[in-house]
């Protein structure tokens, strides 16, 4: 039996019925459930089983338990979403914000983007948000905001001559505050009808239809064709979408490391960049 399953059941068999408000020993007392789950590096796993116990564990996972292990797991992304916020809150809430750290969600066919079949939603082992990234995913207008954005994540198609389907995620700054808000609300563009948000279930706009998608950086930045992607924005300011990646030989791949690119000011600041803005 592994350490997180053993671990998880004996939280389970500890809290037992846990409704009890009475109650506040063992795994029901904070430093307690801190100093497991710090022994456990906080497993996202056992993390999601303690948090389905009962309803006391769960509010206890959403007041502190999701804050703690993204700041864990990436402490100066966290930091760099939290700047200025008062009393240190996330936009959307810390529950959401951990599953885009560590889950991928998935795609479906939508309007603008068609793929033969669903891809399910899965967790990753490791994922790389970089805020340089996340400068190629907003238009020049909306350059002074902050957005980090995933490395997509590759699922390989059954499909001959197609390419593989590349799924990324990322979140907004202070997307209340954004010039990407001021702009989706100012051009009066329509929330999507058939698509939530993968994270929070909040509504959300297609940056396709709202022809906020940068394509050639964007698609620079993913490895894929200019017209072979699209990404969605929720009001919480969580960003998801999907592209073909396209299958490049290894002339081409040594030929985009070479490439000035749009953004030269990004080419200078990526390697720094890359250590500040956490891979999870």
């Amino acid at each position: 039996m592994s350490a997180s399953t053993s671990s998880s059941q004996k939280l389970q068999r500890t809290a037992g019925s846990g409704d009890d408000p009475s109650s506040d020993s063992g795994i029901l007392n904070e430093r307690v459930l801190v100093l497991v789950f710090q022994f456990l590096k906080w497993d996202i796993h056992v993390l999601c089983r303690t948090a389905s116990v009962n309803r006391r564990l769960r509010a206890l996972a959403k007041r502190l338990l999701w804050r703690e292990v993204c700041l864990f797991r990436a402490p100066r992304m966290v930091s760099a979403l939290t700047e200025g916020a008062r009393n240190s809150r996330i936009v959307g809430g810390w529950q959401p914000l951990a599953k885009l750290l560590f889950f991928c969600g998935g795609c479906e066919p939508t309007a603008h983007f068609e793929v033969s079949h669903p891809r399910p939603g899965h967790f990753v082992r490791s994922t790389r948000f970089s805020k340089t990234s996340g400068q190629s995913f907003l238009t020049k207008k909306c350059r002074g905001d902050v957005l980090y954005v995933s490395d997509p994540c590759e699922h390989p198609t059954s499909e001959k001559d197609r390419d593989d389907v590349g799924i990324y995620r990322g979140v907004f700054r202070e997307f209340m505050k954004s010039r990407t808000r001021e702009f989706l609300i100012g051009r009066r563009a329509d929330f999507d009808d058939r698509v939530r948000c993968t994270y929070c279930a909040a509504r959300v706009w297609s940056m396709t239809a709202a022809r906020l998608i940068p394509r050639k950086s964007a698609a620079r930045r993913l490895g894929s064709n200019d017209d072979a992607l699209e990404y969605f924005v929720c009001l919480n300011g969580h960003l998801h979408g999907t592209c073909w990646l396209a299958h490049l030989s290894s002339e081409e791949e040594e030929g985009a490391d070479d490439d000035g690119g749009e953004n030269k000011d990004d080419a200078a600041s990526e390697s720094e960049d890359e250590y500040e803005e956490d891979g999870v």
